[in-house]
């Protein structure tokens, strides 16, 4: 078997407006080392495509279309829902994975997404270990909940927090425009389960205290009802209107969300959704006030339109990375983003272990929260502004984006047994 090997790349869980660009970055590194790293493989539908043998030769990509995945949205090769849990529990579907890696030749792995995607790779690179055949399992950071923990931001939240921050405030101008005669308390709901990073970017809409959102529902800080109703009647007395950014994981006391459906998601999470729906009922069964609210949901991840320029490049740099990392010997390890400064915003990249990374999440630190709880402070402001700067529009042709347009060639199987999901 030939020496060199090659390497797998799969995306995984929700994606989002910049995850392409690190799917470019490791693709484009991996052709800068081709003395080092075969060919690249992608899995159709992320960790499926592997369990399956269903990958993509992206060799077959020219370089015009794997550039343009910098600014394509979405999951270009397909992501999925699929969580592998412990190696007892899993053990046929990750001994298929490497007779998988092994039929191909496969000894890089990079898998891009959020905290149980770093999971799964650190367990594959310890049970190819075992299995004899060491794959280097690199993760590559993305999630629009930036709850992963030591790097500094996620890929994927700067753009998701630069299209929320917009939407509030051009939204509010709506309201504010109609509040008079008509909508007085505008509700928007956005993605974080368990940490208000992306309901926190929302208040950099406002500089001042009167400026909307008027009140931000958190996860971290447990809702009262009595509480958020007198802010809402006090904010429209004083400004005639409300703006209120709610996340779906907003919950009681007890821990109950707002917005639980009583289902669960393939990763075993609880189904949210309505928490938007529920608080405006909530004012208008109270207050009476008319009200309109607006659920983001994957506009707010697939906004490629409006990306964060730091975003994009930080999503294209842990891509790369993580081929420079597994050339360096490194294994089990994420490319954390490092800050250095804020004015003017500055970062590194450095390995971090899968050890330190799986199944933990970052939430909103106190001291970004402020005092009433309905906000968040200039410290919080600080950490999140450089985050959504700079435009880095796609090209357009007839008034539309223009994106990649892939031929997504299959690799041909080699194992005799198919893999039934």
């Amino acid at each position: 078997m030939n020496s060199k090997k090659n390497a797998f790349y799969a995306q995984s869980g929700g994606v989002t407006a910049v995850i392409n660009a690190s799917a470019c970055g490791v693709i484009e590194a991996a052709r800068a080392h081709k003395d080092k790293i075969g060919k690249v493989y992608a899995g159709r539908n992320g960790i499926i495509g592997a369990l399956t043998e269903d990958m993509i030769d992206t060799s077959r990509e020219s370089a015009k279309q794997i550039s343009a995945l910098m600014h394509t949205p979405g999951g270009a090769f397909g992501s999925a829902r699929f969580k592998l849990k412990g190696l007892d529990e899993s053990r046929t579907e990750y001994e298929r994975l490497i007779d998988v890696f092994k039929a191909h030749n496969i000894g890089y792995f990079f898998y891009n997404g959020g905290g149980d995607s770093a999971d799964t790779c650190y367990k594959v690179s310890q049970i190819s270990k075992k299995m004899g055949f060491p794959v280097q399992a690199i993760h590559v950071p993305k999630t629009v909940d930036n709850d992963l923990p030591i790097t500094d931001t996620c890929p994927g939240f700067g753009s998701v927090a630069k299209y929320i921050a917009v939407s509030t405030s051009e939204a509010a101008m709506d309201v504010a425009s109609m509040a008079r005669t008509s909508t007085k308390v505008f509700v928007l709901e956005v993605m974080g389960r368990h940490a208000g990073w992306i309901a926190a970017a929302g208040g950099l809409a406002g500089a001042t205290p009167d400026d909307a959102p008027h009140i931000i529902l958190l996860p971290e800080v447990p809702f009262n009802q009595r509480k958020f109703l007198q802010r809402v009647k006090q904010s429209v007395e004083k400004n005639e209107y409300c703006v209120v950014v709610v996340s779906e994981g907003a919950q009681y006391k007890d821990g109950r969300f707002l917005a639980d459906a009583g289902t669960t998601d393939a990763f075993g999470h609880k189904q949210l959704g309505g928490a938007a729906q529920i608080i405006a009922q909530m004012v208008r069964n109270e207050l009476g006030y008319k009200y309109h609210y607006a659920v983001a949901d994957y506009l707010q991840r697939s906004a490629r339109h409006i990306a964060s320029a730091t975003d994009l490049a930080q999503a294209y740099a842990v891509g790369k990375a993580a081929v420079e990392m597994a050339l360096a010997g490194k294994n089990a390890v994420m490319p954390a983003i490092i800050r250095t400064a804020d004015k003017p915003y500055k970062w590194r990249i450095e390995a971090a272990p899968l050890a330190r990374v799986a199944n933990k999440e970052k939430m909103m630190p106190k001291k970004f929260i402020s005092s009433d709880g309905f906000g968040i402070t200039a410290a919080c402001r600080r950490y999140l502004e450089p985050l959504i700067k700079g435009e880095a529009y796609p090209p357009y042709k007839n008034g539309l984006p223009v994106y990649a347009d892939l031929k997504k060639i299959p690799v041909r199987k080699k194992l005799k047994i198919d893999y039934k999901l």
